[in-house]
């Protein structure tokens, strides 16, 4: 016993496909903002702060002032160019760009974060 679609399922079915269009968009619109600048972190405190605007190469050094990884700066896009870590995993990330994109180096606890110039110390819960 199979029931055909009638008139009014597949208004319902136009509708929802219409409601999660306007989601995608909206997230599109709202969300997928191009960074000002990167926070590097390293072992859970802040290591850096980098513009997204001028090129550079940041050498990332661990405690005893070894070299760990270095992050490249181009063409408004940060990446992981090399890294001393056995698995390399941070260095086939893809270049960041975007508002809270990452790059994790897991074992060196490097964490590369995009994040706007306007983005506030304090969120709103700890004020």
């Amino acid at each position: 016993m199979r029931k055909k679609l009638g008139k009014k399922d597949y208004i319902f079915i136009a509708v929802l496909l219409a409601v999660c269009l306007a989601g995608l968009c909206l997230f599109y619109i709202f969300f997928h903002q191009n960074g000002g600048q990167v926070v590097v972190t390293r072992d859970g405190e802040t290591y850096g702060t980098y513009s997204l605007s001028k090129d550079q190469t940041i050498s990332i050094k661990d405690g005893n002032g070894y070299v760990t990884n270095t992050l490249v700066i181009r063409n408004r896009k940060a990446y992981m160019e090399s890294a001393d870590c056995p698995d390399k995993l941070c260095v086939r990330q893809k270049s960041i760009s975007l508002v809270h994109e990452t790059i994790v180096c897991l074992p060196n606890k490097v964490v590369v974060t995009v994040e706007n110039k306007e983005t506030l110390e304090i969120d709103g819960m700890a004020q």
